[in-house]
């Protein structure tokens, strides 16, 4: 496996997306904006050292992960805009359409979406025509009316659905489940992982995905929890589907902990038959971290009430 360089990532992220000497000044100043504030970059991270465990280059390995990263940054553009979210902050800077217009911000966010699918397809290309018609099937499933599309949908009209778990649940499956998905399934789809394989790496991702869900749901509920540069409570400010209102707090940290459990047992047997990707542990270990923060907040409010 090649080794991991992150700064390589960070360069290929704000250059692969290239803007044409003519583009206009509002488009070219909010690309340059969500460019030059990329986030932690953990998706391409997880799907380079994915596709190279699987036998693709590291070229194809870095497009694909340049590619979902870009469809992410293109829903947190579309996420932000005041017929959704009405975020005015994102990772501690000004929103995009706040700075240069919602219409830029739309076009934008369309702009990451095509270049995406040319970076996807650019992955791709050298596999066996089988392999890419799966791969192509799966990121649509994914991203489209039937995954991300779906969950935030749902997620923009929750006030009118049922407040359950498995309402909460549903869409947390469409908006964050999708993209965890596509980022540790579909770089061992595309490099000829077994069925076997791809089902555990499956599991694994449904597991965390809501792990992480559960975690963005508490730190918006629990004072000082919140990451910085994103604004407290949105979630009952704008009634948003979260399972820490549903079920409460302690509920919520009870089922993080089965999650993460769950997700242990399925990584632990998937990294006994393929030790390849045992680097799958960093991102778990991230994870355990995040989930010790949160219990020991969740602790200190329930102390405090």
């Amino acid at each position: 496996m090649y080794p991991l360089n992150t700064q390589k990532i960070r360069d290929a992220y704000a250059a692969y997306l290239p803007m044409p000497a003519q583009l206009d000044p509002h488009l070219r100043g909010a690309l340059d904006h969500v460019l030059q504030n990329p986030g932690n970059l953990i998706r391409p991270q997880i799907v380079l050292q994915m596709a190279t465990a699987h036998g693709l280059s590291e070229g194809a390995g870095m497009e694909l992960g340049i590619a979902l990263e870009y469809f992410h940054t293109a829903s947190l553009l579309f996420d932000d805009l005041p017929c959704m979210d009405h975020a005015t902050e994102r990772r501690g800077i000004v929103c995009a359409h706040v700075q240069y217009g919602e219409s830029s911000a739309i076009l934008a966010a369309l702009a990451f979406i095509n270049r995406a699918y040319s970076l996807t397809w650019q992955a791709v290309s050298t596999v066996p025509p089988e392999r890419q018609r799966r791969a192509l099937a799966y990121l649509e499933q994914h991203l489209g009316v039937g995954g991300l599309l779906n969950g935030q949908s749902l997620d923009l009209h929750y006030a009118t659905l049922p407040h359950t778990v498995q309402m909460t649940d549903r869409i947390a499956l469409g908006k964050t489940v999708s993209l965890i998905r596509l980022a540790i399934v579909l770089p061992a789809l595309i490099g000829g992982a077994s069925e076997v394989e791809l089902r555990l790496l499956d599991r694994i991702a449904l597991f965390w995905g809501l792990s992480y869900q559960v975690l963005d749901d508490l730190k918006d509920m629990l004072p000082g929890a919140a990451e910085t540069g994103k604004t407290h409570s949105r979630d009952v400010a704008l009634n948003r589907p979260n399972i820490a209102l549903a079920i409460g707090v302690p509920s919520a940290v009870t089922r993080l902990r089965r999650l993460i459990a769950l997700g242990d047992r399925t990584l632990c047997r998937l990294v006994n038959a393929q030790p390849e990707i045992s680097f799958l542990d960093n991102l778990r270990a991230n994870l355990l971290r995040e989930a010790a923060r949160i219990d020991q907040r969740a602790c200190t409010a329930q102390g405090a009430a």
